[in-house]
């Protein structure tokens, strides 16, 4: 029969637009900016440096290893190691970046400089309003700006974020010495 294809798609539309009236989960129009709908933990829109304590520049997980540079698929992730050390959150001497800059008009989100971090020091943020009324330098975001807390990501990312940590815990333990035993008492002079 000639036109059944769009009366099937009129009935779709017909039970949606009378369903919407007796179920309050459908077809809800979200009043942004005022409302913003929850986002799930697992969005994903654009990377962020992590830093530990209260200091952005002493805390950065960062130790400027590249990789996740060298593994962009864009090539969106310029970094510039420094010259000198600085004692990193468990007060080893490190390596830090002195330019991290990403381009966000080129990065594509794909979340592999996460995967390849070996320092857990970038993660994606579910910040999504980046626009600038400029061009050019305005869309490079630099180390202070991609500088955001360990309470920032606990914030976004609970579940992940507790993981880390107890990751990184766990790893921070196994590099402590184990405490030296006691020498034993010689069984002579416990006898006597």
């Amino acid at each position: 029969m000639i036109g059944s294809g769009i009366l099937k798609g009129m009935a779709v539309t017909a039970r949606n637009f009378v369903g919407s009236y007796f179920e309050k989960d459908r077809l809800i129009t979200v009043q942004y900016p005022e409302e913003r709908n929850p986002l799930p933990e697992n969005y994903r829109n654009f990377p962020f440096l992590i830093y530990d304590g209260d200091d952005p520049h002493a805390g950065l997980r960062c130790v400027a290893c590249k990789i996740c540079e060298k593994e962009c698929p864009p090539q969106c992730i310029y970094i510039v190691k420094s010259d000198d050390k600085k004692p990193d959150y468990m007060g080893k001497p490190q390596l830090y970046p002195k330019v991290f800059d990403i381009d966000i008009s080129v990065c594509m989100s794909c979340q592999i400089c996460v995967e390849v971090c070996p320092f857990e020091a970038i993660k994606m943020d579910k910040e999504f309003e980046l626009s600038k009324r400029e061009r050019f330098n305005h869309l490079l975001q630099r180390k202070e700006e991609l500088s955001k807390s360990n309470d920032y990501y606990h914030k976004i990312c609970p579940t992940d974020a507790a993981e880390v940590d107890a990751k990184l815990a766990e790893a921070a333990a196994k590099k402590k010495p184990a405490p030296a035993p006691s020498a034993p008492t010689p069984v002579s002079a416990a006898v006597s």
